[in-house]
């Protein structure tokens, strides 16, 4: 029996004369995402992509997970295909869903007919259907409220599809329609997730990392690209840059207030990321703060950062606490390796009291004390460049 995945678009449905646009990107990203499975056939119909494998080999489970993991997919179902005619649906439910009626289990059918030339409402196929199936598996019951499987019948334009139970698909906007934009990642929990969410709503990525030789090691570089991998598997490929910094780092150390190394740290980190964000097309950056979570977001000191950005800065986890976050690392599996105990450079030279309240005319002085446009530039000029994801 003829098996494919009915994927469910969300926000794109609502794009009006652009939904055209937003559909063929959607489409794109699913053929990149399963393409290593085997061949396909992807087809937008009313509102809903139908996935279509034309090789025999194809493992239906691996297609599925991967199909979940595509941005603009709101839900989805693997589904059987049934001629439009009413006794070969009930037959094709019947075999289809043989498996999962093995059990004791409760069910309801509902139905959905976009091809109104079907001689048969919808009351009357889920009816048909409902009969049908509690017929042939006396051990199933009728639970129209809670049931344990809702066996959905969808009559379309050339065909009927059958499936039990829809599952949440990614949701958000397709990658690539929300312009690009590059997030500053750490080997923290928090940059994972603020970059899982900004792909969310469509941006494409490109990933800023800075290292800091020999105070952060090469396996503090690795597990940083281990997290990219693992948002990757929903944002989609995207470049690497590391950033040398260890010479940035020991001159803040060696000229600026303690009480500011962190503040003109990441000023600096701003404005290289904004170098490399330009060069690559991108049109804002992205950090993983939340406020007030550490001395370095709080309001004036997230403002003394964003001066010297010539771009957007968004910060997708700005209202939310621990907790929130952490759920969302355990969901898109960036946790356990977050936790791993490699120190990335924002933990190096880390002040033992650092001003909350920064006044930006005392960090722009401090800051002054060096010269650090040569530095910047040799930055620059020496990223390391890793290509991550499909």
């Amino acid at each position: 029996m003829k098996e494919i995945i009915l994927a469910k678009v969300g926000e794109t449905a609502l794009k009006g004369l652009n939904r055209k646009v937003f559909e063929d990107m959607l489409i794109k990203n699913i053929k990149r995402k399963i393409h290593k499975l085997g061949r396909f056939e992807v087809v937008s119909s009313q509102s809903t992509i139908r996935i279509t494998p034309l090789d025999d080999d194809i493992d239906m489970d691996d297609t599925a997970e991967a199909v979940g993991k595509v941005f603009g997919i709101v839900a989805y179902s693997r589904a059987c295909i049934a001629p439009k005619d009413l006794d070969e649906i009930k037959r094709c439910a019947a075999e289809y869903l043989a498996d999962i009626f093995e059990d004791n289990v409760s069910f309801k059918v509902e139905s959905k007919r976009s091809d109104k030339k079907f001689p048969y409402g919808s009351p009357e196929i889920s009816k048909e259907v409902g009969s049908y199936l509690a017929d042939t598996f006396p051990n199933i019951t009728v639970d129209v409220h809670n049931p344990d499987y809702t066996v959905t019948v969808e009559v379309r334009d050339f065909a009927a599809y059958i499936h039990a139970n829809v599952v949440e698909g990614a949701g958000g906007l397709p990658v690539g329609s929300g312009g690009k934009a590059a997030i500053l990642i750490s080997g923290g929990i928090d940059s994972p997730v603020a970059a899982y969410m900004i792909a969310k709503r469509g941006v494409e990525l490109t990933a800023i990392h800075f290292a800091s030789p020999p105070y952060t090691s090469d396996r503090a570089e690795e597990k940083v690209k281990t997290l990219l991998e693992y948002v990757s598997d929903y944002s989609g490929r995207m470049i690497m840059y590391t950033v040398p910094f260890t010479r940035i780092q020991e001159e803040i150390q060696k000229n600026c207030p303690e009480e500011l190394f962190t503040i003109i740290m990441r000023r600096l980190m701003m404005n290289i990321s904004n170098r490399i964000a330009e060069q690559n097309g991108c049109q804002a950056l992205i950090t993983g703060e939340s406020l007030g979570q550490v001395a370095s977001q709080t309001i004036g000191a997230l403002a003394c950062t964003d001066e010297v950005a010539a771009m957007p800065v968004f910060r997708p986890l700005i209202g939310m606490d621990k907790k929130e976050i952490i759920a969302i690392a355990h969901k898109i599996n960036t946790f356990e390796t977050s936790c791993l105990p490699y120190e990335d450079c924002c933990t190096v030279f880390t002040p033992k009291h650092p001003r909350t309240r920064p006044k930006l005319d005392l960090v722009r002085k401090a800051e002054a004390a060096v010269d650090w446009e040569e530095m910047i530039n040799e930055a620059v000029e020496n990223v390391k460049v890793t290509k991550i994801g499909e």
